[in-house]
């Protein structure tokens, strides 16, 4: 499994590539290789989502207590399991432990939209068609080639395939992964709610730029207004919705003539849907055909440990058996905790990674190399570095797993760390801190993961 984790390159941490030039890689990237349009090195950015709500109780759990002797020692000795966790109960719909879970997930009215402009309500826009899961990713440096693409839909399995432009663009002063799309195509392989509002695909067709819920939200991104994006040249966009295509660390879509007019690559990007095929396979299939430099990036999750049921936005690596551990060790455990609890107080900033200020899953890849555990950047891809555990088996340093984004219901969004005693803590979202909250464990959760430090490293440190 570990050899199948380290060919993933997880669509959320994408390095920065000069496009159309020879580049570096960088050591932490564990994803498709997304081209700069700007043409200048693009920092590290985060992507991950984080969750909203009140002010928590103060942080009075503390480290969880680990076995002296366990603890002493260099080897993984987890306590037993199977002892409840003290979880807070709650309907969704409401806010609790800083994570919002909205009350209905399968309405385009959930997603915010900018009223038409007369350019683009005469844009023909096309129905959608079906549903279709984006199971892998494609990228490429430049543009890819016809006979690659027509090769790609050929393989066995593949439902639909899509071509898109792929590249880091800079907006308010940071990078951000945007996909040059044919709307009325792509829309298919949105999130269920972003795909149904018509208005938001009918604004991208007519030059908007429709960036993720949260993002939006958390940057107070004028709804409707404009802001400047830089490629290789500079556009103000009209932002035409806050909609969540669901496509790991995918943070906006724009028209493919937008994406041209950015200097981003031609269509050097496949989505890839193929539902009722083991992806493991296909990535080897697919390795035979695309150029040397293509990276391919699965985007669910096919199985978990313990035969516990794997749905829609489920958490848990695909395929992580107990021979991929151990998971982390006592001594490693103590660490991470202690480093996390070290930044209670410090403020939440969207994008933020220490040493400081951080996000969700900033935090916990701080505190994670503070214990010498080499983690990926953001949530999504932090859900795969270990097996999917119940509840009812979480000991303190297991993540837990959120979705919040009601415009991607399925997208995992937020993670937070447990520490034990029905406890959990997390960095919720801008003008809050870093908090110790009680666990949530229902509504929104995605699934609680024991982190295995090689499926780890293979994930964050690979391409």
């Amino acid at each position: 499994m570990v050899r199948d984790v380290k060919r993933r390159l997880r669509a959320a941490l994408w390095v920065a590539v000069v496009a159309g030039t020879a580049a570096a890689l960088s050591p932490r990237i564990a994803a498709p290789l997304l081209p700069v349009a700007s043409g200048r090195p693009a920092p590290s950015v985060a992507s991950s989502f984080p969750a909203v709500g009140p002010t928590a109780p103060s942080a009075s759990a503390g480290v969880a207590a680990l076995p002296p002797t366990a603890a002493a020692s260099g080897t993984s000795a987890r306590p037993s399991r199977g002892a409840t966790p003290a979880a807070s109960s709650r309907g969704s719909g409401s806010t609790v432990a800083g994570t919002f879970i909205p009350a209905t997930l399968n309405s385009a009215n959930l997603v915010p939209v900018a009223q038409p402009t007369p350019q683009s309500t005469g844009v023909a826009m096309g129905r959608l068609h079906r549903l279709l899961t984006a199971d892998l990713l494609v990228v490429s440096r430049g543009s890819l080639p016809r006979a690659v693409i027509a090769a790609v839909r050929r393989q066995s399995g593949v439902t639909a395939a899509q071509v898109v432009d792929a590249a880091r663009v800079r907006l308010k002063g940071g990078y951000i992964a945007v996909l040059g799309v044919d709307p009325s195509q792509f829309r298919d392989f949105a999130a269920a709610p972003t795909a149904h509002s018509t208005v938001l695909w009918r604004n991208v067709a007519g030059g908007a730029i429709a960036v993720s819920y949260l993002m939006g939200q958390q940057e107070h991104l004028p709804l409707g207004g404009t802001v400047a994006v830089t490629g290789r040249h500079t556009e103000r966009l009209r932002i035409g919705g806050f909609g969540t295509v669901g496509i790991s660390g995918v943070d906006a879509v724009v028209s493919h003539q937008v994406a041209h007019s950015l200097g981003m690559p031609a269509g050097n990007a496949i989505v890839v849907s193929a539902p009722r095929t083991r992806l493991s396979a296909l990535i080897g299939q697919l390795g035979k055909v695309l150029p040397r430099r293509a990276s391919i990036a699965p985007l669910v999750a096919q199985a978990a440990e313990r035969g516990l049921p794997v749905t829609a936005g489920s958490a848990g690596g695909a395929d992580v058996t107990a021979a991929d551990g151990p998971g982390l060790t006592p001594a490693q455990t103590r660490a991470f905790l202690v480093a996390a609890e070290s930044r209670i107080g410090d403020a939440y900033v969207w994008g933020g990674s220490g040493p400081t200020v951080f996000d969700c899953s900033g935090l916990v890849q701080w505190s994670m190399r503070k214990a010498g555990i080499v983690m990926p950047r953001v949530a999504v891809d932090q859900a795969m570095t270990g097996p999917l555990i119940p509840a009812s088996d979480v000991q303190p340093g297991d993540l837990l797993f959120y979705h919040t984004d009601p415009t991607a219901p399925t997208y995992i969004s937020h993670v937070a760390i447990y520490l034990g005693n029905g406890m959990m803590l997390q960095a919720p979202q801008p003008g809050m801190d870093v908090e110790v909250v009680p666990a949530v464990f229902d509504g929104g959760f995605a699934g609680a993961v024991e982190v295995y430090p090689r499926v780890a490293a293979a994930v964050a440190a690979q391409f």
